[in-house]
């Protein structure tokens, strides 16, 4: 029986080996390591993707994170104890950023049928203390609406992405990728994501050129001019492989997304509609969060299960692997005790009932009919 691990990163980059192997060695054989011409190719190509200006690659996505909304305080537009909207059931790294830099995080929760933060919601949540929306575009998903946008428009809130699962996503609405939206938007390179380095890496995407030059001083220890420092800034600093490695990987993206939408679909098919399965304790989250086709990019395809624990293991003992994302909600963390007492009752339904199934480039079609076939006998 064919093993289908969840996610092999060495069947993802075994395309483009002899490629990003030559880049490598390029590299190696350059001698310039950090801050040189991969860097700088990497960042005019990522920017020009995207749709921005400005692309300031940083260490990792949390660095990402941070850099955008410490480079905004440092401008003056948000100060500690300001208040920062974000989705409840977001991956950890988006609330540590925000409470890192002296800022509030106010939880909201999302909708059961797309997974995303319920713009239904954020009104109401809305204080003389908050300066900024935080969206994330989970799963793949994009996360923007157009209510969402009137909204911060009318209150005069900054809008920031959390685009570390979304690379290559398009909103449909404006025509625009995801990364582009706001007033900047975070991304992440770790090797999982849609667009992996082979290791940790990050950048921040924007168009507003005061905020560019800040963020990237604050990545090089706060400084612009060698041993110059205007800013308390960090080390965070992309190196000249990995740029060499996502540069590789960039040409390719658009292809491998369309991929893993279509293996989405085929996903969609074997289980989404068929009423006759008697699935009940089954919830394929289903066209409101896999369309229209270009506002989504599947980094991970949901179901959900009031089984869930029971599925994973009988898929497991069948040969295949799943993840949960995420088994425990930002609000039920032990580094977050005062939020413990916090009842978000659509949070804790995703988090207690979230299965992700294999989906991705590397995969077959046979491979999703054999899970949705097990599936369909569990």
């Amino acid at each position: 029986m064919k093993e289908i691990k969840y996610l092999s990163l060495k069947d993802l980059n075994a395309p483009y080996e002899k490629d990003i192997q030559h880049a490598i060695s390029e590299v190696v054989s350059s001698g310039w390591y950090l801050q040189g011409k991969r860097i700088h190719d990497f960042e005019e190509h990522y920017a020009a993707y995207i749709g921005t200006r400005h692309c300031i690659s940083c260490g990792n996505g949390l660095d990402a994170l941070k850099l955008m909304l410490q480079g905004e305080m440092i401008l003056g537009r948000m100060q500690p104890g300001d208040e920062v909207l974000v989705a409840a059931n977001t991956y950890i790294a988006t609330i540590l950023a925000i409470t890192s830099v002296g800022l509030t995080p106010i939880l909201i929760e999302p909708t059961i049928d797309t997974l995303q933060m319920d713009d239904s919601l954020i009104e109401s949540h809305i204080t003389g203390k908050t300066r900024a929306l935080l969206t994330v575009h989970l799963y793949g998903k994009c996360s923007v609406t157009p209510n969402m946008i009137a909204i911060c428009k009318k209150h005069h809130l900054l809008l920031f992405e959390d685009n570390a699962q979304a690379h290559g996503c398009i909103y449909s609405e404006y025509g625009k990728r995801t990364g582009s939206l706001g007033t900047a938007a975070a991304h992440s390179f770790y090797p999982g994501k849609n667009l992996g380095a082979l290791g940790d890496a990050g950048a921040v995407t924007t168009d507003d050129d005061d905020l560019a030059e800040v963020i990237r001083a604050l990545g090089n220890y706060g400084s612009a001019r060698k041993y110059v420092f205007d800013y308390q800034g960090r080390n965070s600093r992309m190196d000249e492989i990995q740029a060499a490695v996502l540069d590789v990987k960039l040409a390719h993206l658009d292809e491998t997304n369309e991929r893993r939408q279509d293996l989405a679909q085929l996903y969609l098919k074997y289980l989404g509609e068929d009423k006759r399965t008697g699935m009940q304790s089954l919830k394929v989250i289903p066209s409101n969060l896999y369309s229209p086709k270009e506002s989504n990019v599947v980094h991970i395809f949901p179901i959900l299960s009031s089984r869930r624990d029971e599925l994973q293991q009988y898929l497991k003992e069948n040969g295949v692997g799943t993840m949960i994302h995420y088994p425990i909600p930002p609000h039920q963390q032990k580094c977050y005790a005062e939020w413990n007492h916090l009842h978000l009752p659509i949070t804790e339904k995703i988090h207690q009932q979230e299965l992700s199934l294999p989906c991705n480039q590397s995969m077959t079609e046979e491979d999703v009919e054999r899970i949705a076939e097990l599936i369909r006998k569990f």
